[in-house]
């Protein structure tokens, strides 16, 4: 029986370290670092520290490095620039450079944040104009992975949802929070679209694309185009609340103080390249978003 292939993920601590982890872990041998070590299937990682990162690939050797970490929080990236180009762009660099000098492939996430909105839907050809610093680092990484890596897979996931109360730092688990809190009114933005991204639809397309080893740039976000408001109506249906919480829409303004850093009008994203290989696993949000709150929430509203 042949040995299973090696994987190096780096950063893999959050919401979509969780989701490689569970998908990957069965048929390839993995090593899974992060500088929170929060399960006993990851070791302590700093890929900033460019000679760590290289010593600890090198002694794994493996046959392909991920590159998931990264700041995703846009408040604390525009708050603290040089620590969110260290860490989103830098790092990067690090991981293409060990890459190359093993002679393996490189999987980098990027973002459909990286686009400014001003189109309604883009696909994989679009060109990004990244308005803030976060999704300035982002694309940063992109164009040096794209021009220095002769082997590489980046995908472009949307709104991102997974992990549950432990990882999930984004939206679903914001209003998640709320309801638990007891709110009985939610305020969600109606004036920002985007694409709903499930971590292990996310993480199951990009087995398929190593797998078969078409190398390149993909969007990989969930089907079904949708708003903030929208999301927040599906949640509350699958949680059986639709008429306990009222939802009031509003613009985004009305969260200028908390949520201050520039953020696109639409990140829609559909995935163009994965239709026309016939490879577009990911499922429709609603389906997605249904799994993962029963997957994930058992019990956590009393």
């Amino acid at each position: 029986m042949d040995s299973k292939k090696k994987i190096y993920i780096a950063g893999c601590g959050g919401m979509l370290g969780e989701a490689f982890y569970k998908v990957f872990n069965k048929d390839y041998e993995l090593k899974c670092t992060d500088i929170n070590v929060n399960e006993n299937w990851l070791s302590t990682l700093d890929f900033i520290d460019y000679d760590a990162y290289k010593n600890d690939v090198q002694d794994f050797q493996p046959d392909f490095l991920f590159h998931l970490g990264a700041f995703t929080d846009l408040e604390f990236c525009e708050q603290n620039i040089d620590e969110t180009y260290r860490t989103n762009t830098l790092a990067v660099e690090n991981a293409v450079y060990i890459a190359n000098e093993l002679d393996i492939p490189i999987l980098y996430i990027s973002t459909a944040g990286i686009f400014d909105g001003q189109k309604d839907i883009y696909d994989d050809w679009d060109q990004p104009n990244p308005l803030g610093h976060y999704a300035r680092s982002k694309y940063a990484g992109e164009i040096f992975v794209e021009k220095n890596s002769p082997r590489y897979i980046i995908c472009r996931p949307g709104w991102m949802m997974g992990g549950g109360p432990k990882k999930d730092k984004k939206f679903i688990q914001k209003i998640m929070a709320q309801i638990k809190q007891g709110n009985r009114e939610l305020f969600i933005v109606n004036d920002k679209l985007g694409s709903p991204t499930y971590t292990h639809d996310f993480a199951g397309n990009v087995k398929s694309l190593i797998q078969k080893e078409l190398w390149g740039l993909y969007n990989m976000v969930c089907s079904g185009v949708t708003s903030r408001f929208e999301v927040t109506q599906e949640l509350l249906k699958v949680l059986g609340m639709t008429d306990t919480i009222k939802i009031t829409p509003v613009q985004s303004d009305h969260w200028k103080k908390e949520y201050f850093a520039e953020r696109p009008p639409s990140e829609r994203l559909i995935n163009k390249k994965l239709e026309l290989r016939g490879l577009n696993q990911m499922r429709d949000w609603r389906i997605c978003l249904s799994e993962y709150i029963k997957h994930y929430y058992q019990g956590y509203l009393g």
